[in-house]
């Protein structure tokens, strides 16, 4: 989990960085942030698994 959350931390920074001086439907901010969402699902996904097992295990 820490190396997605590391991960979520680096998209997050670069796409701040790309951001710098762009509108936010400049295609490489749109494709920053979309790959950022996809990183950021894969860990709520996560979340919702562990919650899940945390619940049946109870």
């Amino acid at each position: 989990m820490m190396k997605l959350i590391k991960r979520i931390e680096e998209l997050r920074l670069n796409m701040i960085k790309i951001k710098e001086g762009r509108s936010y439907t400049d295609p490489e901010v749109i494709a920053a942030s979309q790959e950022l969402d996809l990183v950021l699902d894969q860990y709520q996904e996560m979340l919702m698994k562990q919650s899940e097992k945390f619940r049946l295990e109870r």
